[in-house]
């Protein structure tokens, strides 16, 4: 077991932290040329098991990069991938024999005859010796020298989900529900995600000579922690690497975020307490006790580990005031700021008055969903606000609305007594494309076309129940995301030039955006680190340097309360009026659907601290550019 720091000490797996997804990919593919390189010279082959998903094609790509320019060989490679859904064939653009052609063995020169899948299409009364046979086949080899894994959201590596035994085996599994909802977008509806799949089992994970999991985005922080700080259990798969020599955890910053280390650093040694640690710990404080920041003692700073912060800028009394004025001064009703008033303790400032607020939305459903109701205070208050679906989504829209949507136009192109004969053709037309290409098929051109018309519909209906004009409402229709799918993303530089051109027509005083905290390559992410470039690009332009840039959280993680620079409060009022703009979207996820409560919930914690009590609150960070 490798030797670890005081700060790790409640880490029962080697947790490597790096700077990015991109800095951790680049040292794992460094370890696995290594080893490829080592094998060749003993003559033997490289034994490797694969995994798929999103987190993956970082490390993917760098493999792909030291094979084209520094030489790098798969020719002596062998791979066994950890699962395949059942019921795919390894032509249907969602197989992970399709992925991994796609972002590894067709940019690679690994031979065909060394790459090993479980079979998605083998026969029901087969399943069984495929599965051993796939056993037999692993151990063949020699066994795998290194796994590379994954983690979902409910902890499982492969496809073991919760409930999968330590000795569990390669075999046919059912998908949990939660599984299943995190691949609806990729399968463009729940109800066309596979209900089963084939996967390596635990027991076969770990037989591996050594194990890296990865894991990108804040999404991904609190099973982490569970995965490698909590107990070992059937209920997380991923907390059976702990009972392994050599698994080890690469994660990024902010799949980071609730290890103890970095969570709670004042329990595994010194800290420095900056502004935003100090505001940490007494919000920690609060909450452990339950107890208003204003009604902390000495003594529970003490028997709390916080003995060193209280020394330093204690006692407790004038301690918690000024954190209790810090948190209470995030709080603002007037996200474009105040105009005539003293804006030295609020989060916006006062002028110019109106401000031009440019909010950008990832797909059409995102900022409408996450900040409705900062949206819907702007433009009560004066301020001209203009907001950007920056894809189209139509990779989100299930096959079902576009059927009811031309089935209804071919209805009302029967019953008109003109008789809309241009109508009434493209309403076959579509639905005999949907009738062809079935539910797992590509979809053609002329039906992502009507699916993001229709979103583009939901979006100016929803924008319009907060009161913002059609006109205020634009589509940039990124380049990357239309020729992609989920999780195959390649933005260009063309990407960022049109993001560049909206800027500089717009010249906002306000941004909002979301995607710092996401997945790498979630769309989001993607589209995050597209106006981190543009503004870079604009950076020496007069209103760019004035520019106030606002982060809010999207499918991730809602903000603490000691993260937080501006909390917008609504009133019940204002908070049905967002949940109202949501029934526009007919294909809201759960995650999606559960963010008024989200909303609710912050407000809760907010007042746990002892601060005003509001029905909802909208949290947002501000960008701290250089």
């Amino acid at each position: 077991m490798n030797r670890r720091s005081a700060a790790e000490a409640y880490e029962k797996v080697p947790t490597s932290i790096f700077e990015s997804s991109s800095a951790a990919a680049a040292s794992l593919a460094k370890e696995v040329r290594e080893l490829i390189e080592a094998r060749n010279k003993e003559g033997k082959p490289a034994i490797l098991g694969l995994a798929t998903g999103s987190t993956p094609v970082p490390f993917y790509r760098e493999l792909i990069r030291l094979h084209r320019e520094e030489g790098l060989s798969f020719k002596n490679v062998i791979t066994f991938n950890l699962d395949e859904y059942y019921g795919l064939g390894s032509d249907h653009p969602e197989s992970y024999y399709r992925f991994m052609c796609d972002q590894l063995f067709d940019h690679i020169d690994i031979p065909k005859e060394n790459i090993h899948l479980p079979s998605g299409t083998v026969p029901g009364d087969q399943v069984f010796e495929h599965c051993r046979q796939y056993e037999e086949m692993i151990d063949a080899a020699g066994g795998v020298d290194f796994q590379i894994l994954g983690i979902g959201r409910t902890g499982h590596i492969g496809f073991n989900e919760p409930g999968s035994s330590r000795e569990s085996l390669t075999r046919r599994i059912t998908l949990d529900r939660i599984t299943r909802q995190d691949a609806a977008a990729d399968f463009r509806g729940e109800e066309n995600v596979p209900r089963f799949a084939i996967t390596m089992g635990v027991g076969t994970i770990l037989r591996a000579k050594q194990i890296v999991l990865m894991a990108w985005g804040e999404n991904k922080a609190g099973v982490v922690s569970r995965a490698v700080e909590g107990p070992v259990t059937d209920a997380v798969s991923a907390s059976f690497l702990q009972d392994h020599d050599t698994a080890r955890f690469f994660i990024d910053q902010a799949a980071s975020r609730e290890l103890t280390r970095i969570k709670l650093p004042w329990l595994v040694g010194p800290v420095k307490w900056s502004p935003s640690e100090t505001r940490r710990a007494v919000c920690w404080l609060s909450s452990t006790y339950k107890r208003p920041v204003l009604k902390l003692t000495d003594e529970d700073y003490n028997e709390h580990g916080l003995s060193d912060l209280l020394s330093e800028q204690g006692p407790a009394y004038q301690l918690n005031i000024r954190i209790f004025n810090q948190l209470q001064h995030t709080i603002s009703g007037w996200p474009g700021g105040k105009p005539n008033a003293d804006d030295t303790f609020r989060p916006e400032r006062a002028k110019p008055y109106p401000k031009r607020a440019l909010i950008f939305s990832p797909e059409p459903q995102d900022a409408i969903v996450s900040i409705g109701g900062t949206i819907d205070r702007l433009i009560e208050q004066g301020h001209d606000v203009c907001l950007v679906s920056m894809t189209s989504g139509n990779l989100r829209v299930p096959d079902s609305e576009a059927d009811k949507f031309a089935s209804i136009l071919q209805e009302l192109a029967t019953a008109s007594p003109e008789g809309w004969s241009e109508q009434t053709e493209y309403a076959r037309h579509i639905l005999r494309l949907l009738e062809e290409k079935g539910p797992f098929g590509e979809d053609p051109p002329a039906v992502r076309q009507l699916k993001s018309l229709i979103l583009r519909g939901e979006l100016r209906d929803a924008a319009h129940a907060l009161g913002l004009p059609p006109e205020k409402v634009q589509f940039l229709n990124l380049a990357f995301y239309e020729a992609g799918r989920y999780r195959r993303f390649k933005p260009t530089h063309d990407d960022t030039a049109q993001i560049v051109t909206l800027l500089r027509e717009f010249k906002p005083h306000q941004i909002y955006a979301t995607g710092d905290a996401a997945d790498p390559s979630s769309v989001a992410a993607l589209c995050y680190r597209g106006i981190e470039a543009a503004l870079a690009e604009l950076q020496s332009e007069d209103w760019s340097a004035a520019c106030s840039i606002w982060l809010y959280r999207g499918k991730e993680k809602a903000l603490e309360p000691w993260e937080i620079d501006m909390a917008m409060p609504m009133s019940p009022n204002q908070l049905e009026r967002k949940a109202r703009s949501h029934t526009r979207y007919q294909s809201l996820t759960t995650i999606e659907k559960d963010v008024v409560r989200s909303n609710q919930s912050t407000a809760e914690q907010y007042d746990s601290l002892g601060l005003a009590n509001y029905e909802a609150m909208e949290s947002f960070q501000r960008n701290r550019r250089a």
